[in-house]
Order: C-alpha cells, then structure tokens, then sequence
C-alpha cells in the first residue's frame, strides 16, 4: 500500500484496515491488508502492531473487520457474536489495558445503540471505532502539550522501549513532548534505550525520531546507569500499558530498572499516558497479569542463536515500576504528581 506523509502504526482506509508491520523496522517498511480477525489478532500477539494504544485501535478495528460479513444477522444475534470477537482479539494481549478498553468501548456502543439489525449495528462499531481512533489522536497531542514544559533548552531525555508514534496512532505519548518542543525549536538530546529482547527502542524510538530530525543516541540497556552517572540524563519519560489506581506502572521489561537509577541519581522519572491506560479497577501492580512470552525471543536474534540450546529462559514482556519512583503523569488532562491514589480517581474517575 502506498503511504502518504509520516508512516503510521494504523491506518483505516476505504473500510480496509492496514497494519505497519515494526518486525520488520527498521530495514524495512511493510505495510499489510489485514483481510479477516485471525490475521489482527495474529498482528498484535507477534508486535507487528505493538505499543497500548496502537493495539487497542487496531483491536476496535479488528472487530469491525470481523463483523463485516455479519450483518446479516439479527440484533441479538450480532451482539452475541461481536462479544465472542472481543473475547478472541482480547486473548492476543494481557497486561496492555488499552486493548480490552476499546473492546468494551466497541461492544457497549452495540449495546447501548438502538439499531434494530446487523447491519444498523456494524455502522454503529464502526464509527465507535473511528472515534477511537481520533481520540488517540487528540489524547497524544494534549499530552504533549502538557509535558513540553518539561523539556529544558540543551537537557538529555532518557526513554525506554517505544512510546512514539508507532505505538499509537499519531505523536506518542512519551514522545508526544519531545515532538512538540523540537517544533518549537528547542535543543535537547534524547538517549534511547535499546530495549532488549526486542529491541523496540533502537529498532523503533531511535528510527522514528532519526527520521523527525530530533537528536538520538541509542545505548545498550546496561548503558543508561554510566549515561546517567556523567551527568547527561537530565529528565526521564517512559510510557506505560497500564496504570493501576495506586500509580503502579505496567511498562516494557527494563522499565522498573530505569526508574530504581533515576532515584538513585535524583533524576526525575515521568510516565506518559492517555485516560485509556489508567486502570482504577485494578488497585495496584501486584494484580496486573505480566505476559510471558517466547523464549525464542531471548536466545535468538533473528536466526542467530545467542544462547545455548536446552537453556532455561524467562521473558517476561513487561515489569511493574511501584508509584514512589513515578515523579508525575504526563496525561492529555494535565500533569499529576503525589499523592496517586486520591489525584488519578478524581481526574480519571468519571470514565
């Protein structure tokens, strides 16, 4: 598919959805029709589409796809199997919170519409899914509003793993700041972890900002402590699947690790999200399900074994950073600091 301007992780298009595959960035650039459900959630559990909101547009849109041949049936019939399709794309990812947040947003605009057949349903999923959709958008682009005051003429950004524009649908959330004050004109350097075992943050933060102009430097994971021991990181800002009501963090592996030498070194550790990553049914990080994925991932790169063979491997996708590391929230609502349990119900709460 030919794109037009900056590549995107989604695109919808003449009722076709297209996914950028990022297992493939940054050597190259490949941008797939995806034909029927099978192939979304076969997306978004191997991180062709990967990063919270990302997966959950691609999630509400997979279910339009799904339905697409349904609209045949009846209203309750419909129903019943748009929730069985949720159910299914739900299972390709369990920590991010965004995706079962756009599956339910999906199915209770079906419910909560008084459309009387199939067909009057799916143009009612299918609009909730492009609202979905330019509401990740606005959300990215308040973000940055909110954060951009963080960054200091000539200060050095840590991140972690990917929360740019590939895991969302335009801007980022962590990335969503550094965007705006680089528009601005404003000079700063930005170290990027390269995040292993996939490696998203020199594969994919580190391409897409080279590709914005902005300066980066990647590093190694077991770099950022003497990065940050010479005096070069002034300001971290990582994004997150999930935020539990206590301000807990969900992120990528290594996160917890960047956060525990940001105290160390009094740097300030910020976690970028939109409203759709705060999880207040969830109290705190110890019950957020932590994905365990392929060992495949950590013995191998690419077909190169880096490991011996028969050796145990663990591989959690994610850990969780506890909230008295987090200095503050950069939400599309504003910046919000301690104490997190009171502050993220009464901002967030109404949802």
């Amino acid at each position: 598919m030919a794109q037009n301007g900056p590549v995107v992780s989604v695109r919808w298009q003449d009722e076709t959805l297209f996914i950028l595959d990022q297992t493939r960035l940054p050597n190259e650039i490949i941008i797939e029709k995806q034909a029927e459900v099978q192939q979304i959630w076969e997306s978004i559990k191997k991180l062709k589409v990967r990063g919270a909101p990302a997966i959950g547009v691609a999630g509400a849109y997979g279910l339009v796809v799904a339905m697409k041949e349904k609209t045949d049936l009846g209203r309750d019939a419909f129903i019943a199997e748009l929730q069985r399709q949720a159910d299914y794309l739900d299972s390709a990812r369990p920590t991010a919170v965004n995706l079962s947040w756009a599956l339910e947003k999906v199915c209770a605009r079906a419910v909560s519409s008084r459309a009387g057949n199939g067909l009057e349903l799916y143009a009612e999923i299918r609009n909730e899914a492009e609202a979905i959709h330019h509401e990740d958008i606005q959300l990215c682009r308040s973000i940055g509003e909110h954060g951009v005051s963080l960054i200091r003429e000539g200060c050095g950004i840590l991140t972690h793993c990917n929360a740019g524009r590939l895991a969302t649908s335009e801007y980022g959330t962590a990335t969503a700041p550094m965007y705006l004050a680089h528009k601005r004109g404003i000079n700063f350097r930005v170290y990027s972890d390269e995040s292993r075992p996939l490696l998203q943050g020199s594969r994919l933060t580190a391409w897409e900002l080279l590709q914005a102009g902005i300066d980066v430097t990647t590093i190694t994971d077991n770099m950022a402590a003497y990065v940050m021991s010479q005096g070069l990181v002034d300001l971290v800002i990582v994004g997150t699947d999930r935020v539990a009501a206590n301000g807990d963090v969900a992120n990528k592996i290594g996160t917890l690790g960047v956060a525990v030498l940001a105290d160390y070194f009094n740097i300030p550790f910020y976690v970028a999200c939109p409203a759709s990553t705060v999880d207040l049914a969830t109290g705190s990080g110890d019950d957020i399900v932590i994905e365990e994925r392929d060992p495949g991932e950590v013995t191998m790169i690419g077909t190169q074994r880096i490991a011996p063979e028969g050796v145990k491997v663990k591989n959690p996708a994610f850990d969780v950073t506890p909230h008295e590391l987090v200095s503050g929230f950069i939400t599309d609502r504003g910046i919000i600091y301690p104490p997190y349990n009171a502050k993220l119900r009464d901002t967030f709460g109404a949802e």
